[in-house]
């Protein structure tokens, strides 16, 4: 097993080229199964989370030929089967997505219960109701999913208990080739939402309201492939910005959509860091001196969980004492152990951490819980005396593209093992 070190150093510096959005790639590669002929994807990362997902498609016939500039495309016409097995999906847990589209255009599937990074309970039950409304006949049985309708699925009225993003997805994609029309009450905001729907539209489907909490589907007969760009991903642009103000370094980050990242900007802001708009990026110069801010993780527009972690280790070092209320996922401060064998001051009370900030934290051997605290633990490295290193780095690889390469490309001195 590989490992990721990193040693402190100066103020980083320099320009990072944002891959495609992991959590957007995952949901329209599931979407390209609704349409006839191929569709051939540009900006899309060159991760694991889609290396896997690309196998789960193989698996099931369909043609995929992914390249090294960020070009894939994918043919549906030859798919094969309807069943996704365990030794595959229990990898990922966005092999849920596959089950809309499937049922929407073949009228079954059959995917076993996914997996994922350990970070909490995210049950499926929003998903199932919403094709049980939809008129499909959902069973879940020896570890699988079982979804089938009898002719096409008929459009109605969906209301989420939580603002879900993969049961919007999933039931938005379900929606696409239904009978009548499909409303997603209390539907998820995220940009991820919008940028799926912009691709099915450019399929033939007719979606509107993405990016609110109403989103209505016109069900149509057919879809096709088509050719489409997936946007940039804010968690990496995000990851980015903080190690700019963890460092008092000057970062541009290239490839970026600005109005994405602004809950990660207004908090960067109140701690210190300096952020420029221009024209080819985002520019974030860090400081010296940082002050303490309190978080609270919502759904889009609010502040990200998926920036909570590596927020934590910038909060870390920041002075005075910073409150992180983590409101989605129950199991997101398994980084916190890690973080205090580098020397942070971290409390924990129930879904609340309390941090009281020192000036410099210590190298030390640690390992990454999950995706997001991997990254925290490469920014905490680089605010700590002496040599870090990363174990369990798999969770790293499976969201970042390149990560060391491009810290590497920022001045870093971080390397694999």
């Amino acid at each position: 097993m590989q490992k990721i070190v990193v040693k402190s150093g100066e103020s980083i510096s320099g320009q990072v080229q944002i891959s495609g959005a992991k959590n957007a790639a995952l949901a329209l590669i599931a979407a390209s199964l609704l349409g006839a002929g191929k569709t051939t994807f540009e900006n899309v990362p060159k991760i694991v989370d889609i290396e896997m997902m690309l196998n789960i498609l193989e698996c099931l016939g369909i043609e995929v030929d992914q390249q090294i500039n960020g070009m894939l495309t994918i043919n549906p016409d030859s798919l094969k089967s309807l069943v996704a097995p365990y030794d595959l999906v229990k990898k990922m847990r966005a092999s849920n997505l596959l089950i809309g589209p499937l049922l929407a255009r073949y009228g079954r599937a059959e995917i076993a219960l996914p997996g994922g990074c350990d970070i909490g309970s995210r049950p499926m039950d929003l998903h199932l109701k919403g094709f049980q409304a939809m008129g499909a006949e959902v069973v879940v049985e020896h570890g699988c999913v079982k979804a089938r309708s009898r002719g096409r699925l008929r459009g109605e009225v969906v209301y989420l208990d939580f603002p879900s993003v993969g049961a919007t997805e999933n039931i938005m994609m379900a929606g696409t080739l239904a009978q009548g029309t499909t409303v997603i009450e209390n539907a998820a905001k995220e940009p991820e939402i919008v940028d799926l729907a912009n691709y099915l539209n450019s399929m033939g489907a007719k979606i509107r309201g993405a990016g609110t909490d109403v989103i209505k589907i016109d069900g149509v007969e057919e879809l096709t492939g088509t050719h489409y760009s997936i946007i940039p991903d804010r968690i990496e642009a995000g990851t980015f910005m903080v190690a700019a103000a963890i460092t008092a370094g000057d970062i541009l980050i290239k490839n970026v959509i600005p109005k994405h990242l602004d809950p990660v900007s207004a908090k960067l802001r109140e701690i210190g860091a300096e952020i420029i708009e221009e024209e080819n990026g985002l520019r974030v110069i860090g400081r010296d001196e940082r002050k303490a801010t309190d978080i609270k993780t919502m759904p889009y527009p609010g502040f990200p969980t998926d920036m909570q972690p590596q927020m934590m280790a910038l909060l870390s070092v920041s002075e005075g004492t910073s409150v992180v209320t983590e409101n989605i996922f129950e199991n997101r401060f398994r980084h916190v152990a890690e973080l205090k064998r580098l020397g942070a001051k971290i409390k924990i009370e129930g879904r609340t951490a309390v941090i009281e900030g020192v000036k410099k934290l210590s190298g030390a051997s640690v390992q990454a819980t999950d995706l997001r605290a991997g990254a925290a633990l490469i920014l905490a490295g680089l605010a700590a005396e002496g040599t870090t290193e990363i174990g369990c780095v798999s969770h790293i690889i499976r969201g970042y593209e390149n990560i060391v390469e491009k810290f590497q490309g920022l001045g870093v001195d971080i390397f694999w093992k």
